[in-house]
């Protein structure tokens, strides 16, 4: 059962096949998680958005502590689902369409590159709670970058 456990979370902490991918994994997860976005958006549930927003950190935070220990080494770059979490806090309850949706998800991969404070400074969390910290902080910048474009008349419908 142990080697089913861990397969699972190692699963879950890469996105399935997506951080294997050769080029630009985080960028393949963020993709990921914005198609999750659409998929509870569409439902019309409101309150679905968040309960899917903790799920994933609750799952991410526990798989990548296993992915850490799995791949011997602290934040492999393999790990991907801090990325589809980061996404789901940029668009969490953001009145959005498909080009603010878009405009989010450059907003996210600008910050989650950047990493401006606190995002670099909460990644010494530890566990999975370090890969994850940095990306639900960029998802907050993000967040806050769509807001103020909203606010300032722009239709991102």
């Amino acid at each position: 059962m142990r080697a089913f456990t861990q397969r699972l979370a190692v699963g879950i902490a890469t996105v399935g096949p997506c951080g294997f991918a050769p080029l630009a994994p985080g960028t393949v997860g963020s993709a990921v998680g914005l198609v999750i976005f659409w998929i509870v958006r569409s439902t019309g549930v409101v309150w679905l958005e968040g309960a899917t927003l903790l799920v994933v950190v609750a799952a991410g935070v526990a798989a990548a502590s296993i992915a850490e220990t799995f791949y011997e080494r602290r934040d492999p770059g393999l790990v991907v689902v801090d990325e589809v979490a980061g996404m789901l806090v940029t668009l969490l309850l953001v009145p959005v369409g498909f080009v603010g949706s878009i405009v989010g998800f450059l907003a996210f991969r600008f910050f989650d590159i950047v990493k401006p404070f606190p995002a670099r400074q909460v990644e010494v969390l530890p566990r999975g709670w370090g890969i994850m910290a940095d990306d639900l902080v960029a998802g907050i910048y993000a967040q806050a970058t769509l807001r103020v474009v909203l606010w300032m008349g722009a239709a991102l419908q």
